[in-house]
């Protein structure tokens, strides 16, 4: 696992929810269908998460609605913070991104045609690719559930597989 600076502020992330950092804190989530996102740039060593439960944010929510709810979906919670990241004035080409989850925990998988945790993971894909960004590691499908621990300071995300023994733990830098 990451190692752990105490004097480092941490964060808890729940579902529907996203963070953006402009000073290290080590942010912790845990995914079953749902998706962590992390963003961070080395030039300003600024990083963010997002966790976002379904794929694609409803057409027909007012603006206001959208903005309440926007950041249950993949795609909100991705241009949400494409948006922030252009406001620091940070390129695209700049940020690293990483994506967790989109296991399918409940074992309805194959019931469910098309699982949503394949779903959340398809749409991340295609809305990271449209915005210009590029995914430089991820873990995703499978039915094991994953913790992740996101160090904005330094871009490492630690992962763990839920139901495994902690020597299968990985480091996606």
């Amino acid at each position: 696992m990451l190692e752990l600076n105490r004097e480092v502020r941490e964060i808890y992330l729940e579902p529907g929810e996203l963070h953006i950092a402009r000073e290290p804190v080590i942010i912790r989530t845990a995914l079953g269908a749902c998706l962590g996102i992390t963003f961070w740039t080395a030039k300003l060593r600024v990083g963010a998460l997002a966790h976002p439960l379904l794929p694609y944010c409803p057409t027909d929510l007012t603006a206001e609605k959208r903005l309440v709810t926007g950041r249950r979906y993949v795609d909100f919670s991705i241009r949400q913070l494409a948006w922030q990241f252009d406001q620091l004035d940070v390129s695209r080409g700049e940020v690293q991104v990483k994506v967790f989850g989109g296991a399918e925990v409940l074992g309805i998988g194959a019931a469910m045609k098309p699982a949503i945790g394949k779903l959340n993971s398809e749409a991340a894909i295609e809305v990271l690719e449209a915005e210009g960004f590029k995914i430089v590691a991820s873990s995703l499908g499978g039915n094991l559930g994953r913790q992740i621990q996101f160090h904005t300071g330094t871009g490492e995300v630690a992962l763990r597989r839920l139901g495994k023994t902690r020597a299968e733990d990985v480091i996606a830098e």
